[in-house]
């Protein structure tokens, strides 16, 4: 173990009553986490984390739903598969498809959608591309791709330099960071207001085990090289608005605060959007679970009626 992990509060409980599970796919296993027996709800991570990020509040949706928690393709113990010039195995189209398939695996027609940072933005173009499978999503301190980029200032680009460096050319960013991989994600993960401090020790064991693989390193340069790329001509050519109803909530001290109006963006982008900063920074779901819970919980509830 890392000695920042060891160093890091243990959880008392770390997703008691999850089952573990791999789905075969073409391409490669997708990893996720599942328990529970009711609505089937879909939980995202973001970069450059894993399914682990959501232990404080899987456990108490699963009360309620069928919460299914996979490791997106490219990060944890997901398939990461060979790139090519166009990003495209790497966009979030292909990113949302794996959700999919694991949906069709579990018999799931229709489900609710939480997510955070980069799965935010494959939930927005999952609920696009198939906006009969998804009843309701809720995105977690992102505002939509094309609009952040459209809109970026210089401030912006300072406090989130990784959006622009991660896309230079292989192997430029994977080199540097596999000098070590530790090194950069605890600097980077740990930059905010909060520091390291929503991150238990098992999480951060697993982000940072996940983390230092090269082909890890290489799958989450490829996702944000199909972000400028490949995922804008999709939204280029898609001017539908999204239907069903989207909860849009972002840290008071993070950068989306800071940077954007992220409710007029993704007002731009769905027709029936709601949304509020909460207390807190980036990584919501770890350092305030408890507020995300009690927006998320009605929201979902009355989704699903």
């Amino acid at each position: 173990m890392h000695p920042a992990a060891a160093a890091a509060p243990a959880a008392p409980h770390f997703f008691d009553g999850f089952e573990e599970h791999n789905l075969a796919t073409p391409e490669g296993d997708i990893f996720y986490r599942i328990a529970g027996n009711g609505p089937p709800l879909v939980l995202l991570h973001g970069y450059p984390q894993t399914s682990a990020m959501w232990h404080a509040i899987a456990p108490v949706l699963a009360e309620t739903y069928q919460v299914i928690c996979p490791d997106l393709r490219g990060y944890g113990r997901s398939v990461k598969p060979t790139t090519d010039a166009k990003h495209s195995p790497y966009a979030k189209r292909a990113m949302a498809g794996d959700v999919l398939a694991l949906m069709d695996h579990l018999g799931h027609d229709r489900f609710l959608i939480g997510a955070h940072d980069r799965g935010g933005r494959v939930a927005h173009r999952l609920a696009a591309d198939h906006p009969e499978r998804v009843v309701a999503l809720s995105v977690l301190d992102i505002a939509p791709t094309r609009e952040m980029y459209r809109d970026a200032s210089s401030a912006f680009a300072h406090t989130y330099w990784h959006w622009y460096w991660l896309t230079l050319p292989h192997p430029f960013p994977e080199n540097l960071i596999g000098a070590d991989p530790a090194f950069f994600w605890l600097k980077k993960c740990g930059a905010g207001s909060a520091g390291l401090s929503p991150f238990v020790q098992q999480a951060l064991d697993e982000y940072l085990t996940c983390f230092s693989k090269p082909e890890a390193i290489h799958g989450a340069c490829e996702d944000y090289r199909a972000a400028a790329t490949i995922d804008i001509a999709h939204d280029d050519a898609d001017p539908t608005k999204l239907q069903m109803p989207l909860l849009a909530l972002w840290g008071k001290d993070g950068a989306i605060e800071a940077h954007f109006d992220c409710l007029a963006l993704w007002q731009e982008r769905a027709a029936n959007v709601r949304g509020w900063a909460l207390p807190g920074g980036h990584y919501l779901a770890e350092q305030h679970p408890d507020k995300v819970l009690e927006a998320w919980l009605p929201f979902f509830a009355e989704a699903s009626a």
